[in-house]
């Protein structure tokens, strides 16, 4: 069985649902500290063609804390700023009508007491949804052994063993971290997954790569998303 295991991203970029398209099993990470500027809350969409860095605001976010630790801050305002954003920079995008009321879902969530790990799952899975895909999916808080005392390479292997896993496939930055040969000692096989290059028609724009999810969505059928999920190489 193959699996990964990531943290959870608010409306993340392609390369992550490539990653789930790969495996049989993904794994949310929430129980690994949050990372003030990593992409856990914040992505990057499309307005006035050029790349906009939106955010979900945190209350008290610490790289102290876990993912899982971390409460969205209701705000009203932002709430309203954000998906007024969103409407004014996408409302002539070809596929508006469907993608909007997915994207307006999750953002709404802001108006509840959840997390910001609950909000991103949400936004992970709301896309896999519309996009058709299935996928087993679980919460490392809530389904493993919780081994923090371990290195990071070993709470990777003992959540693959706990699940029975025999491959682990890693977004392509990973190669900088985890050893194909420490992996392979523990009878685990570990692949990155690396995305190919790819461009679609954004508006009359010169093209913007390294978009949220959102982008891809918003000036693309389902088929053609579903293309893009599968332009990958694994190493």
């Amino acid at each position: 069985m193959k699996a990964a295991i990531v943290q959870p991203y608010i409306f993340p970029y392609v390369g992550y649902f490539q990653l789930v398209n790969a495996v049989d099993l993904f794994v949310f990470y929430d129980d690994v500290h949050f990372i003030n500027r990593g992409w856990i809350h914040r992505n990057h969409i499309l307005v006035n063609g050029t790349s906009f860095l939106f955010s979900i605001p945190c209350a008290k976010k610490s790289q102290n804390k876990l993912i899982n630790e971390i409460k969205v801050k209701n705000s009203e305002k932002h709430i309203e700023k954000l998906i007024h954003t969103v409407k004014e920079q996408y409302k002539r995008a070809p596929f508006y009508n469907d993608v909007y009321p997915m994207v307006e879902r999750t953002l709404l969530l802001m108006d509840k007491d959840i997390t910001i790990s609950e909000m991103a799952i949400r936004s992970v899975k709301e896309v896999c949804d519309y996009l058709g895909i299935e996928k087993k999916f679980v919460v490392s808080s809530e389904t493993y052994f919780d081994s923090r005392s371990l290195s990071r390479d070993e709470r990777i292997i003992s959540i693959c063993n706990e699940c029975g896993a025999t491959d682990y496939i890693n977004p392509i930055g990973g190669q900088e971290l985890y050893c194909k040969k420490f992996f392979k000692d523990r009878g685990i096989r570990l692949n990155f997954l690396e995305s190919q290059p790819f461009r679609y028609k954004q508006f009359k724009n010169e093209f913007v790569p390294n978009l949220s999810i959102i982008d891809v969505l918003m000036f693309n059928s389902i088929d053609m998303t579903k293309k893009i999920l599968n332009n990958y190489k694994l190493l």
